[in-house]
């Protein structure tokens, strides 16, 4: 397995369409509530990325599928491959479950925050009906990884296709009652994401369903199960408390200095997303080689492997920082309705912190190149203890302290934003040049009257 580009961006190019869509949808909620005012855009906005705060450590685990699944196809050994898809299914359920039994909570989780009244209340009401898509979303993404670590790229990116389109229209229909359909405003926004979720999760569901073989024993084990949540465990925290963080920036930090500044960042974080989720899905490509790699026993092509991915993650990140530098009032009046009353504050301030995240486009390609490949080796549990020390100790003191007690507004905001992924990408490399990860064993070894 030599370390092409033509190898990395073959595999990578679906999974980049894949998180293509999700950026794509987030991009158009935004959109398509924009019109109703900044106060259902802050609304929308921050109601979706608080339902993905909820399904982040489902999200994590999942991601383990796909190293699972690329280490043993590695090994040859597509029976045991398979028992793990079952086991993000059974995760996917779990998820679902506690996301309904959550759901009475919502106004008083939404309380603990500084919003505005009308904000928590369009808040509350998006979420009771997003967390209805929480088994599809998990499912989905359990199902997608573990295709994607056998080398199937493609069919989480149809996936991902079927519910961008179907939520996209669906928006259209319910947000602003087209069709005959009630005019929901942004309850039709998080009604329209849940059933395009659905819908993407059938396809894939249908697709695994196809892909079994009706001769093989599968023979589910408990042992199997626990070893993903041993290593996945520690990803889902990964990603669940390094983006609660940052929720609770959003919630905490930035609600003090009013819904103008709130609303322009999650503006400027769902563009964000359509470099972001690009450059995600090229490290989940590198990842899946490197995966591969160790599974066949040639962790000495890892190196190389790595490097090739963040090269490539973090030059997309840079062409759209330039974008972001040369052209922000520009991108950022796309999310402005110009007969609304605030639409001038927005716009200024949108634009300011959509500039100043130009800076951090470089270090978040390394970070997620170099994070993504340490998760195939299963060097979970060192990131973990890395991101909550980075995030919770370093970034949101840092942040409260420069934007509330010194007023230094969205400018200190963003400084910090941009510090923090300066940390972590630089964690991250010394990590993996530490080479602590080749001594890990994902998978392990099954004794001979196992396989019978």
């Amino acid at each position: 397995m030599r370390a092409s580009l033509i190898t990395l961006l073959s595999l990578a190019w679906p999974v980049i369409l894949a998180r293509a869509t999700q950026s794509v949808i987030g991009f158009c909620d935004a959109l398509m509530v924009a019109p109703l005012g900044d106060t259902a855009l802050a609304a929308a906005t921050t109601g979706a990325m608080n339902t993905f705060t909820v399904g982040m450590l489902p999200f994590g685990i999942c991601l383990i599928l796909q190293s699972f699944a690329a280490q043993l196809k590695g090994r040859g050994d597509l029976v045991a491959a398979r028992r793990y898809a079952w086991y993000g299914l059974i995760l996917a359920l779990v998820a679902g479950l506690l996301a309904v039994i959550a759901t009475p909570f919502i106004d008083e989780g939404l309380g603990l925050f500084e919003f505005e009244p009308k904000v928590a209340s369009l808040q509350a009401e998006y979420l009771a009906l997003r967390l209805t898509g929480m088994f599809a979303m998990v499912g989905t993404e359990a199902l997608g990884n573990w295709f994607g670590g056998l080398g199937n790229t493609r069919l989480q990116m149809i996936a991902g296709g079927i519910a961008m389109v179907g939520n996209v229209f669906l928006n259209w229909v319910l947000i602003y009652g087209n069709l005959g359909a009630p005019e929901m405003g942004v309850a039709g926004a998080a009604l329209a994401s849940s059933i395009a979720s659905w819908l993407g999760f059938f396809f894939m569901a249908w697709q695994f369903h196809r892909s079994r073989d009706p001769r093989a024993r599968l023979r589910l084990r408990l042992s199997e199960f626990l070893r993903m949540l041993r290593f996945g465990l520690p990803n889902g925290f990964n990603w669940f408390l390094e983006f609660a963080a940052f929720m609770w920036f959003i919630n905490s930090v930035m609600t003090g200095i009013g819904t103008t500044a709130l609303a322009a960042l999650n503006v400027v974080i769902q563009i964000n997303s359509v470099a972001f989720m690009p450059a995600f899905g090229l490290s989940s490509a590198g990842a899946i080689l490197v995966g591969q790699a160790v599974g066949a026993g040639k962790r000495d092509e890892v190196p190389m492997l790595v490097k090739l991915t963040a090269v490539v993650a973090a030059s997309w990140m840079v062409a759209m920082a330039v974008a972001y530098v040369a052209a922000p009032r520009a991108i950022m009046s796309l999310f402005v309705a110009k007969d609304d009353p605030g639409a001038a504050a927005l716009l200024a301030t949108g634009a300011t912190m959509l500039a100043i995240s130009a800076a951090w486009q470089m270090f978040d390609g390394l970070a997620m190149a170099v994070s993504e490949s340490l998760r195939a080796t299963g060097d979970t549990a060192w990131c973990l203890r890395a991101r909550i020390i980075l995030a919770w100790f370093v970034f949101l003191p840092a942040a409260w302290f420069t934007v509330r007690r010194l007023d230094g507004g969205v400018t200190a905001a963003m400084a910090c934003l941009v510090g923090y992924l300066m940390l972590l990408a630089a964690t991250m490399i010394w990590r993996f040049r530490s080479g602590a990860w080749r001594k890990i064993e994902l998978v392990e070894e099954l004794p001979p009257e196992a396989l019978a």
